[in-house]
């Protein structure tokens, strides 16, 4: 069995991999992209910078999730993970996935007004869904946290 400490080495890798490709898709990727479609559609271009700024953000938000999660495994490293500090963090990866969910859901709306085509509307359902789901179980674990934070400090007094 993988101890912690290798473990969390991974995850960092695998983290900052994350990361460095969400900078590129923000920076190369998508400005491109988004360029590119509004040159071939001349009714996307209207909207091309509505669509960046959409993407931009998106991206923004896992970033920070990102940011937040390098932060909390810093605290299991040092075991102060059960510490009020550690809500701070998860704080910040539940309010990047409420701005996400809430600018997602504005876009389905938006485009369940325009859409013909009933495929994009499911995925995009799908997609509302899976971040509802995630939002739930990180506010569960958020409470987890705090019942383990509370038992930590009774058991110290204990002691």
């Amino acid at each position: 069995m993988f101890s912690t400490r290798w473990l969390i080495l991974g995850l960092r890798l695998l983290l900052v991999l994350l990361f460095l490709g969400l900078v590129v898709a923000q920076t190369l990727i998508v400005p491109g992209s988004v360029a590119y479609r509004s040159g071939q559609n001349p009714d996307f271009a209207a909207s091309r910078w509505l669509v960046l700024a959409f993407c931009v953000i998106e991206l923004l938000c896992v970033q920070l999730v990102i940011v937040a999660i390098w932060r909390l495994l810093s605290l299991v490293v040092r075991d102060r993970i059960f510490d009020d500090s550690a809500f701070r963090w998860v704080d910040v990866i539940l309010g990047a996935m409420a701005v996400a969910w809430l600018l997602l859901a504005a876009v389905f709306v938006y485009v369940g007004s325009i859409a013909d085509d009933p495929g994009v509307l499911v995925l995009m359902f799908g997609m509302l869904l899976v971040g509802a789901v995630l939002i739930f179980l990180m506010l569960v674990m958020r409470a987890l946290l705090r019942q383990a934070t509370t038992l930590r400090v009774d058991m110290e007094a204990v002691i």
